[in-house]
C-alpha cells in the first residue's frame, strides 16, 4: 500500500498498470466472491487518490455484481455534469451506479477544485445541496426540465442519455437539521450517525434507535420512506482485549494527521471484539432498521478474509447488505 501511494505521489513513477488500481480491483473482486454487493468510491481531491468517477468506470469493468457508490461534492462538481457522469457509469456497469452526496469539510478542496466554492455558512451549504439533488433528480426523470435556484439553473433542457433504471439511488450522511430534511425529501438512504467512540456501543445503539425513529417521521411527512446504513470499521480478534488494543492503535493513527481520519471512519460503530461479539452487534443493528453496513478492515485483505471466514457464518439469516470500503 505504501509503495502504491508513493508511486501515485511521484511524477513518472509506475509500471504498465497502476498498482493502486490493481489493488482496488483485486480487493473488490475478492469482496464480491464473499457476497459483498456495494463499494463506496470516495473523492479525496487533495489526496494522492485516483479521481473517483474515473476509478469507478475502470472498476466497473473489473466487477460483475457490486454497486458502485461514487462520491459527489456540491460546489466541486455541478449536478448537471454528475447526472451525465452517473448515467454514463450506470450504462457502462450494467445498472450498478449509485451516488453519495457529500457536502464536505475541507475548505482547501473547495477553493482549489471548486474554483473558490467554499461557503462558510452551513445553512448555505445545505441549501446548495438541496438544489443539487433536485437538479440531478430532475434531469434523470423530466424531459424537458427547468429549475431556477439560487445556485443552479436549468432552462427547458434535458439529459438525452438515459439511465438504465428510472432513477439512481442517492445516499447521504448529515447530522444537521437542514441536511436531514434534504435527505428525507430527495434521497434514498441515510447514513446514521454514531457516538464517535467505539467504547460507547450502547450509547450508539440508543442514538441509532432515536435517529431512525426521527428520520422515519421526517420522511413520512414528505410521503416517503428511506433506507438506513452505517459506516463500520471491523476489528476482529481472538479476544476483546486484543481487539481494543488494535482499535486504540488505529485511533492514534487517525489523530496523527487530518487525512488519516478516513482510515478510522466507522470505528465508533463498535464492531470491535471477537467474531461472536461482532456478529451479535450486527444482528442488533439490523433489528434497529439498518439495512446496509459499509465495512472497512485493517489490514484490508486480512480483515476481509477474517470477517468472511469467522463472522459471516454466525450471522444466520441476516438480511443486511454489506458494502466494502477500500
Amino acid at each position: 500500500m505504501a509503495r502504491a501511494v508513493e508511486a501515485l505521489s511521484s511524477c513518472g513513477v509506475g509500471g504498465a498498470e497502476d498498482e493502486s488500481f490493481r489493488m482496488a480491483a483485486d480487493f473488490l473482486q475478492r469482496a464480491e466472491r464473499y457476497g459483498f454487493d456495494m463499494t463506496l468510491i470516495a473523492a479525496r481531491h487533495l489526496g494522492p487518490d485516483l479521481e473517483a468517477w474515473t476509478l469507478a468506470a475502470a472498476l466497473a469493468t473489473q466487477t460483475r455484481a457490486m454497486e458502485l457508490m461514487v462520491a459527489a461534492h456540491p460546489g466541486v462538481n455541478t449536478p448537471q455534469m454528475v447526472a451525465k457522469m452517473a448515467a454514463s457509469l450506470d450504462r457502462i456497469s450494467g445498472g450498478r451506479c449509485a451516488v453519495n452526496i457529500v457536502n464536505g469539510w475541507n475548505q482547501e478542496e473547495f477553493e482549489t477544485f471548486g474554483n473558490g466554492a467554499w461557503q462558510t455558512s452551513e445553512a448555505e451549504r445545505y441549501a446548495r445541496m438541496d438544489e443539487y439533488v433536485q437538479v440531478m433528480r430532475g434531469l434523470w426523470t423530466q424531459d424537458p426540465f427547468t429549475f431556477n435556484g439560487a445556485y443552479y439553473r436549468v432552462r427547458d433542457s434535458r439529459l438525452p442519455l438515459k439511465t438504465r433504471r428510472s432513477e439512481l439511488p442517492l445516499y447521504a450522511a448529515s447530522r444537521s437539521p437542514e441536511g436531514k430534511r434534504t435527505i428525507a425529501r430527495f434521497c434514498d438512504h441515510w447514513f446514521v450517525p454514531d457516538c464517535r467512540d467505539f467504547r460507547r456501543y450502547d450509547e450508539t445503539v440508543a442514538l441509532v434507535t432515536e435517529e431512525i425513529a426521527r428520520m422515519n417521521d421526517l420522511a413520512h411527512g414528505f410521503g416517503r420512506s428511506i433506507g438506513y446504513g452505517m459506516s463500520a470499521h471491523v476489528v476482529c480478534a481472538a479476544s476483546v482485549e486484543e481487539a481494543w488494543r488494535k482499535a486504540e492503535a488505529l485511533e492514534a493513527h487517525g489523530r496523527a494527521a487530518r487525512y488519516n481520519r478516513s482510515s478510522i471512519s466507522g470505528l465508533a460503530a463498535g464492531l470491535v471484539g471477537t467474531a461472536e461479539l461482532i456478529a451479535e452487534r450486527i444482528a442488533r443493528y439490523e433489528s434497529l432498521g439498518l439495512g446496509l453496513l459499509l465495512l472497512q478492515f485493517h489490514p484490508m485483505e486480512e480483515g476481509l478474509d477474517r470477517f468472511a471466514e469467522e463472522v459471516a457464518p454466525l450471522l444466520g439469516g441476516a438480511q443486511s447488505r454489506f458494502g466494502a470500503a477500500h
